[in-house]
């Protein structure tokens, strides 16, 4: 305990047994009295840093982080390295197989994807859409089953109507692809890497047990009819009297999107238009797969990008023309129908 100061200590601060209390304490002309030691501690700022401030408010420079950009331009940026150079392929499972090596004595499992009808139909630009992706359709589809708005949407391009659409981003615009270009096998090189997206097989409504691997209850010992529940769910000690968001429960299990990296091409064949890829893709026969170069591995060389270009064009030839004269055949049904339901008569309204 600090010693207790005597009642005149004016007075006694001058005399010679006080020489100990002067050292502790510091008598200022207004005879008030302050502490010698120094306040020193992560709480009151002890550091041999200069003062910033508040280093850590609306992070400011100071505070040795970089400035933050915003805009476009700068969340492509920070994306480009994990966006391809150039599209991808939308192709169907077909099934899973396998091939062997006679030299190497070796059997290697692969998943066959068949690329149908895939064609370019449309692109995504930077100055129209803030970023650049090319859209891929395939299949086919009756035009009976489809809507009257996406029918205009088809024949203003001089595309079939395709079952499937999906949209695969390239890192700028020169992994663009003109509209109505079709895209074969070959796009991609034997030997390189390739990422496969596609949905997972829904098992319908699951537990605990099997959806998230619980290990249940005991099978005895006083445990009756709940040998599979997952318990209790909202104790109200620490976290409150509720549920919390994401908590393991039973539900639906499957239908999500799987994406399985770096998988190498093993074969490829035009007049099949089959796919192979080393390993296995998530999802049942008949399911949807979208293919694209691995954003984890090397790109193909510029040479063979450049090269699949060249003849992706060439076997394309004239797609300007009959796109402009697509646009232009669409424009004019789309007078003629607009002349056509205004000649139509008005419904006559009978009132009994």
């Amino acid at each position: 305990m600090a010693p207790r100061l005597p009642a005149r200590w004016a007075a006694a601060l001058s005399s010679a047994a006080s020489s100990s209390l002067t050292s502790q304490i510091l008598v200022t002309p207004n005879r008030t009295l302050l502490p010698r030691t120094a306040r020193r501690g992560v709480k009151y700022g002890w550091s041999t840093a200069p003062k910033r401030g508040k280093p850590t408010r609306f992070n400011q420079v100071t505070a040795g982080l970089p400035a933050l950009t915003t805009g476009p331009a700068a969340a492509l940026k920070r994306t480009a390295q994990s966006t391809p150079l150039r599209t991808g392929l939308v192709a169907v499972k077909k099934g899973v197989s396998a091939l062997y090596s006679m030299q190497k004595g070796t059997r290697t499992p692969c998943t066959i994807l068949q690329v149908d009808q895939c064609q370019v139909v449309a692109t995504r630009t930077r100055a129209k859409n803030g970023y650049w992706a090319v859209q891929v359709g395939c299949g086919h589809k009756t035009p009976d089953n489809t809507a009257a708005p996406q029918l205009g949407y088809y024949e203003a391009k001089g595309i079939a109507p395709k079952r499937h659409l999906t949209e695969f981003k390239v890192r700028g615009e020169e992994g663009l692809l003109p509209v109505g270009v079709q895209l074969t096998p070959d796009w991609f090189k034997v030997g390189q890497f390739v990422d496969a997206r596609s949905n997972s097989r829904g098992m319908g409504f699951a537990g605990g047990m099997k959806r998230h691997g619980f290990a249940g209850q005991g099978a005895s010992h006083g445990n009756s009819k709940n040998h599979r529940t997952i318990g209790s769910n909202g104790p109200s000690q620490g976290g409150g009297s509720r549920v919390h968001p994401g908590k393991k429960m039973p539900g639906r299990m499957g239908n999500e999107r799987v994406t399985v990296q770096n998988l190498r091409v093993l074969q490829v064949d035009n007049r099949l238009g089959i796919v192979v890829i080393k390993g296995h893709v998530a999802g049942p026969k008949g399911c949807i797969v979208k293919i694209s170069d691995a954003i984890k591995k090397d790109p193909p060389v510029e040479s063979f990008i450049e090269k699949t270009r060249r003849l992706t064009l060439e076997r394309n030839a004239g797609h300007e023309d009959r796109l402009e004269a697509a646009r232009v055949s669409h424009l004019d049904l789309k007078e003629l129908r607009k002349q056509m339901q205004e000649k139509r008569p008005a419904p006559v309204l009978r009132v009994n």
